[in-house]
């Protein structure tokens, strides 16, 4: 044990002095998680402000219906901010300067022009400065119309079939009926889903985290070409003792770099990475997964620039696919792929620890922590022969 702690104190006095620890450990992924956290927003509406007015005119059921049970939701849930307009006039005077995107106006006698079986029109006053919101307040019309006139259509079929009741109660009925057919998003179900700022500074960390971790354990290949590893190897020091003084650098090295970039991301984004056990689980095993995986591909090269070559490619791949640098939902079929890396346990990991249970990130960190004890014995076996070589 003490040649394995001066193996690793030695290692850690050389790293502390090198200036790529602080840029691959801290600068790149924190500089890149605040570039595209800023980029491509967060939230609903994805950082988009949508400003909306309403004018009902109309005062009726129909409109009622239009503009508190499909606008002011989207209010309440932060999608869009809406405000009310006394009149026409006041809401295109405020859309013109710039106070609103675009103003929904509903005409008097909207509601009973509807229920006549006549055609209605919600007008749409817009800015051309606001393109997107006012195309979206397009779509929102557009389903509300579709929507109104299934209900129409069943209550005049209802009325057709001889139904007792007036339109107005059909109406209702039809209004407080389920939707025979929804549409429900159950990819959080099992998968939850990490808020971009976390995602990105998770994401970007743990794609660094291999490069921060490589030079610690390329550093043996340094000693071997310097002469320094052949003096260690004639002294009684098994060599296992030599890759664990390594390993164990480069984790200290890489987990302390996770939790500064953590902290930091969450004073400086706003990042939420989750309860420290569970974060500290994953960045432990994640960090472990890493390391035994630039281990073993150092002992599959001849000198450090080999190495740092292979390593680079790796990190690269293994980010790529799995998810280090972009969602991998993007790559379709090619994400089931993604499993194989450790950078979609982490980040599925650190997504479940949103979920507020602890046992949630359980296989993750056992998947990450299967990922290093077979990497690390591979690279053991795989010792013998590079240092001979």
């Amino acid at each position: 044990m003490r040649v394995i702690a001066a193996i690793t104190a030695k290692d850690l006095r050389q790293r502390l002095k090198d200036g790529s620890l602080l840029l691959f450990g801290l600068v790149l992924p924190l500089g890149m998680a605040f570039l595209f956290a800023h980029l491509l927003g967060d939230g609903p509406g994805d950082g988009l402000d949508i400003r909306y007015l309403v004018v009902d005119s109309d005062g009726g059921g129909l409109g009622g219906v239009f503009v508190d049970d499909v606008l002011r939701p989207l209010d309440e849930d932060g999608v869009i901010s809406l405000e009310e307009a006394a009149d026409t006039e006041e809401a295109e005077h405020l859309v013109e300067e710039g106070e609103a995107d675009a103003a929904f106006l509903l005409p008097q006698g909207f509601s009973d022009t509807v229920a006549g079986g006549d055609r209605a029109v919600i007008e749409i006053v817009g800015s051309a400065d606001s393109a997107v919101q006012v195309q979206i307040a397009r779509e929102i019309a557009d389903s509300f119309a579709v929507e109104a006139d299934a209900s129409r259509t069943a209550v005049l079929e209802a009325l057709e079939a001889g139904a007792d009741e007036t339109p107005e109660a059909l109406s209702q009925r039809v209004r407080e009926q389920p939707a025979p057919l929804s549409l429900v998003d159950d990819t959080t179900a099992d998968w939850r889903e990490l808020d971009t700022a976390t995602y990105y500074a998770a994401g970007l960390a743990y794609f660094f985290l291999f490069f921060v971790v490589m030079s610690s354990v390329t550093g043996i290949l340094d000693e071997r070409r310097d002469g320094t590893l052949a003096r260690l190897l004639a002294a009684p020091v098994r060599r296992s003792a030599i890759l664990a003084g390594k390993s164990l650098s480069a984790t200290i090295v890489g987990a302390a770099g996770l939790f500064v970039l953590a902290a930091v991301s969450s004073l400086v984004l706003g990042s939420q990475w989750g309860p420290l056990p569970g974060v500290a689980a994953l960045v432990v095993s994640g960090t472990l997964a890493a390391v035994g995986i630039t281990a073993a591909v150092v002992t599959f090269s001849s000198s450090s620039e080999q190495a740092t070559n292979r390593i680079s490619v790796v990190a690269f791949g293994l980010g790529l696919l799995g998810g280090g640098l972009f969602p991998v939902a993007q790559l379709g079929a090619l994400s089931v792929l993604s499993f194989a890396t450790p950078h979609r346990w982490f980040l599925h990991g650190l997504a479940e620890l949103g979920g507020g249970s602890f046992a949630a990130v359980l296989v993750p960190v056992l998947v990450l922590s299967a990922m290093a004890v077979v990497t690390g014995a591979l690279s053991l076996f795989r010792l013998g022969r590079m240092l001979n070589a």
